[in-house]
Formats: structure tokens, sequence, C-alpha cells
């Protein structure tokens, strides 16, 4: 895997005190080379970057000894593990990403990243989801990956694991950006899905190797997820969740924020509901989601994307049209309806019910849910 021949000079800017992102990216960027930064002169530094003089100072006098031999280890663990570093000046550097306030400097990366990744769209929300909050999650982000987009979210439980799942059964592209350093998987059940991701996407990660799932690097993890793509989608959440923060942060770096209406009553439909009254966009389809990127994307993309866009025929989804499945059908809703229900409702034999709702599944008109429940689509 590619490790930039400067990652040292990249590694020991970070250890500097002082030296924030967007001010070790504009140094960077001024002199061309991270190494051009280690050698510049202070006052070079100070008029090229606009740091301060201590900054400017700490960086000449390079990283103390223990900073050092960090840097050592990590260069020797980078050696033998399966990932890339690509920082902020090299081409695959995620382009959208470079455009926001706060770049991270550098991202580990296992996987790999592509040029089309940049026409992402993030889909992000609660850790507890609802059964018919993952549905729909699942539902939106296979058509969006099916349409050419890729899905972008964090690995988390809930909504981003549904995201992700979602994506691959597209067999579309997917990039996971973690909290926690690139060798380490959190949650760790998720280390299954993890290597699906890698396989036919890329995982992310801007902290250093070993680093730990600590809550405060979550909300810095979101700016990556929002600044890598054209806008974000909140499809359940709390009033307090941290895909609030996404949302957030997708607003202030020009990006769309979209969010999908939920019962008023539920407390993960307070995130997206209230983005709404914000001026969120409401999506109710991926067709939402679409319709209001494609202006922004260039023709020959706009043109593929469009050209993927499934056409609705009249014996998939939808109202069934046969009398008893209307019946089933009416029974069920968004919400998840376990069996005994359906039949009750239907007041149909229950042997009925089972086979029309399995001849309806097939239709994809209804979807079948853990524990006998069903939900209508």
């Amino acid at each position: 895997m590619p490790i930039p021949a400067d990652l040292r000079s990249w590694l020991a800017l970070r250890a500097v005190t002082g030296l924030g992102d967007a001010g070790l990216c504009r140094l960077a960027q001024t002199l061309g080379l991270a190494e051009a930064v280690c050698r510049a002169p202070a006052e070079a530094l100070m008029e090229s970057g606009g740091v301060r003089r201590s900054v400017a100072e700490a960086i000449g006098r390079g990283p103390d000894l223990e900073s050092q031999r960090a840097i050592d280890r990590e260069l020797k663990l980078l050696e033998r593990l399966r990932c890339s570093v690509v920082t902020y000046l090299e081409p695959g550097y995620p382009a959208r990403l470079r455009m926001i306030p706060d770049p991270p400097p550098f991202l580990y990366v296992s996987g790999i990243m592509e040029e089309r990744d940049q026409h992402a769209v993030a889909v992000v929300g609660s850790r507890r989801v609802s059964a018919a909050g993952r549905a729909v999650t699942e539902e939106l982000s296979r058509e969006l990956a099916g349409a050419g987009f890729t899905i972008v979210s964090g690995l988390a439980r809930g909504v981003d694991a549904a995201t992700h799942r979602g994506a691959l059964e597209a067999k579309g592209r997917t990039v996971a950006v973690l909290g926690c350093g690139i060798d380490r998987t959190y949650p760790p059940e998720h280390g299954a899905l993890r290597e699906r991701i890698e396989a036919c996407g890329a995982v992310v990660s801007e902290l250093p190797l070993g680093a730990l799932p600590h809550s405060y690097h979550f909300p810095r993890r979101n700016r990556i997820i929002s600044g890598m793509c054209l806008g974000v989608v909140v499809t359940e959440a709390a009033a307090q969740s941290g895909s609030l923060i996404t949302a957030r942060l997708a607003g202030e770096q020009g990006r769309e924020v979209f969010a999908v209406p939920g019962f008023i009553k539920a407390d993960n439909s307070r995130g997206p509901n209230g983005l709404i009254k914000q001026g969120a966009k409401l999506v109710e389809g991926a067709m939402d989601v679409i319709e209001e990127l494609l202006p922004q994307l260039e023709p020959p993309v706009r043109d593929r994307i469009q050209a993927r866009i499934p056409v609705p025929s009249a014996t998939s989804g939808g109202p069934p049209s046969d009398r008893n499945e209307a019946r089933v059908y009416a029974a069920l809703s968004a919400e998840p309806t376990h069996l005994d229900a359906v039949i009750i409702r239907a007041a149909l034999p229950a042997s009925d019910v089972t086979s029309l709702l399995l001849a309806m599944e097939l239709k994809g008109s209804v979807r079948q849910l853990p524990g006998q429940f069903y939900i209508r689509i």
C-alpha cells in the first residue's frame, strides 16, 4: 500500500501544539511540501502561513523525543498494515473534503478511494434505530447506490450499519469514516461488515494508529462524513443525536441537508422533523435526494445517473390490485405489524394471509422483518 515519502514530516507537523488542521494544510499548500514547512524559517512561516511566532518556532524545533518515538512506532506499524495514507496535497485526497474550512491534513485508508467517490451522499442517524427506520435507511441507501452515488456513513450501530448494508446490497460503493484509529474496528462486531466495505469501497480515519473510540472523536469524525459528500440524509435521530451535528456541519459546509419525516410522538423522529422545520428537504424516497443533487453534477455524471434510475413497473411495489392482497396491504403500515395483527385486520384465514404476504414480498409491496413483523413499501 502506498505511503507518502514525506509522511514523517506530516506526522511531525501534526504533533506541533497550536497548529490546527486548517493551519497545517494552509502551510503545506503554500510551500508545496510538508518537508518544506518543517525546514522553513520562522519568519517565512509567519508570513506565508499566518501562524503565531510560538507555533512557527515549535515547527522549527521539531517534535520532542517522546513524539519522535511515537512517529517511529507509527511508521513501522504502517509498514505491516494493509492500509495507505493520502495527504491533503495528493490527487487521491477527496476533492470535496479539501474545500471545508478545517480539512484533515491526511487520511488513513483501508480499501480503495476512487475518483467517482466525489459524487457521494451521507446517510446517518440513530444508533437505536427502529425496525421501520432500518428498512427505510436500507432502501434509500440501496437506491442511491444503485443510481451511482457513493454512500458514506460512520460504521456505527443502527442507521450507519443499515446504510452500508443497503449500499452493499446494490453492489454499489460505500465509505465508512471511523472515530478511532484505522487499525481498530468500532463497534467490534462490525468486523465482517467492514471487510465487505473494504472490498468495494473504503474505510477511512484521520486519527493516529491505535486511537481509541473516545466520544470526543466523533464530532470531528462527522465533519469528514459531511465534507466528503454532496449532501447528508438523516433518517432517524433523537433531538440530541450526534447525527444532527453532521447535519449542522453539512449546512455550514454548503452541503444539502435532507431528512426523512417520522411520527411526531416518536423520539427518533424529533431530529429529522426538527431539521425539516429548519429548512431541510423532506425525503420520502431516493428520487427526492437525486432530483435535488442532479443540477450540481457535471453533465456526463448527470446523464449516467439518470440512465441508472429504475423506471417503476406496473407489477412492482405499491398497492396491489388483487382484492385480497389489497386487504392485507391495508392492514399494514410503515410501522412494523405482527402477523397475528395482520390476520385479524385483514379478516382472512391465516393460511391465506401468509401466502398473500409471501407473494406480495416477492412483488416488492411488503417486507418481512424479524419476529414475523411486516411493513408495507
